[in-house]
């Protein structure tokens, strides 16, 4: 009988358990959507979007600032060529970049959650000409756009490797 009740204690400690962690995520998820709320719908704009607005960067006839956000060693993997790089949770460092708050900034990350929160910062910091990309560098690459690697140059995506997905963002010890 005692373990029967220790058995059922500890099933109805982790069901607990699963059932807090699946509410902290929902949770998040309601907070992101919330935050994005204050970006306005035109601002949210896709890969294909962002490749023209680069190629018009790239041409000298556009003096947009395109920043991806994700970490450092992400970026060295590949990146869009000139773009800036600052981790996502340095939004407030832009207004070291630029005041004005008229700047044309183009936003991304891996997939676009992080840019998400990113851009929602810049927004409530006074900005009024940022723009979300969705589908992030995962969709760049699969659409065959330009990459490029501070060691190897330009380079091809053939596949987006699933383990480079924004799964496990939490680093310990490091």
């Amino acid at each position: 009988m005692k373990k029967i009740l220790a058995l059922v204690s500890v099933l109805l400690l982790i069901g607990g358990t699963i059932t807090s962690f699946a509410d902290t995520k929902e949770a998040e998820k309601a907070f992101l959507s919330e935050l994005q709320k204050g970006i306005p719908q035109e601002k949210i704009v896709s890969t294909d979007d962002l490749y023209k607005k680069w190629q018009e960067v790239q041409a000298g006839t556009s003096q947009a600032i395109i920043i991806d956000i994700r970490t450092e060693a992400e970026f060295d993997a590949g990146h869009l060529k000139d773009a800036n790089n600052i981790d996502s949770g340095y939004a407030y460092a832009i207004p070291k970049k630029t005041s004005d708050p008229e700047r044309e900034m183009w936003i991304f990350c891996q997939t676009q959650h992080r840019a998400g929160y990113f851009v929602s910062l810049l927004y409530k910091y006074g900005y009024k000409n940022v723009y979300l990309v969705k589908g992030g560098i995962k969709e760049w690459a699969e659409k065959g756009y330009p990459l490029y690697n501070k060691y190897l140059g330009e380079i091809k995506v053939l596949q987006y490797h699933k383990q480079l997905e924004e799964d496990f963002l939490y680093r310990e010890n490091k």
